[in-house]
């Protein structure tokens, strides 16, 4: 089964649909699966640093998720499958700073379960298609670790090309960059 490269768009940005996914915002109903996605040690094994230890820090990161939606419109998605209550992971954009100018960080984040099937360059090429229709102007940025070769993957399939005259240092070690606009200088 393919994605749907051009997802549908329902009741506008808080939800979007591809062939096999749906992306929502989060809910305080979505909190055990942030906690439970976030203490992971294999869904986070290349960014180490992004490793809750309470629930509290749960709700804090589910807190500054609400926040982002609430000032700009959007954010990071809950993604599901078609009729399933089972959540997938987490995908979407936030605004960053990056070198003094303000970009779209792409982030996707999912259970281990859910590797291997596509769900997140799914998930990941919506929120790209999202930004390209609603905020064409911006700069989408992925940071992807070297030795992450499957994120690496979900970034080309999104549609981001390598930049790597703007790789750096990060967090949790060399951030790779995948970009928007192959001819972004940064």
């Amino acid at each position: 089964m393919t994605a749907d490269p051009a997802p549908t768009r329902d009741t506008g940005v808080e939800e979007l649909r591809t062939a096999r996914l749906l992306l929502s915002r989060p809910t305080p109903e979505d909190l055990d699966a942030i906690f439970a996605l976030h203490t992971d040690p294999e869904a986070c094994a290349h960014n180490p640093s992004d490793m809750l230890e309470t629930r509290k820090d749960a709700e804090l990161l589910l807190l500054r998720w609400s926040h982002q939606w609430n000032r700009y419109g959007f954010g990071y998605w809950t993604v599901r499958s078609h009729g399933s209550p089972e959540v997938l992971g987490f995908c979407g954009v936030k605004i960053v700073g990056f070198r003094r100018r303000a970009v779209l960080n792409l982030f996707y984040r999912f259970f281990p379960s859910s590797w291997g099937a596509g769900y997140a360059s799914e998930a990941a090429a919506a929120a790209v298609d999202w930004v390209r229709v609603h905020r064409p102007d911006d700069l989408v940025i992925a940071r992807v670790r070297p030795e992450n070769v499957a994120s690496q993957r979900v970034a080309l399939r999104a549609g981001l090309v390598r930049a790597a005259h703007l790789d750096s240092s990060g967090d949790d070690g060399t951030d790779w960059f995948y970009v928007s606009k192959d001819d972004y200088e940064g």
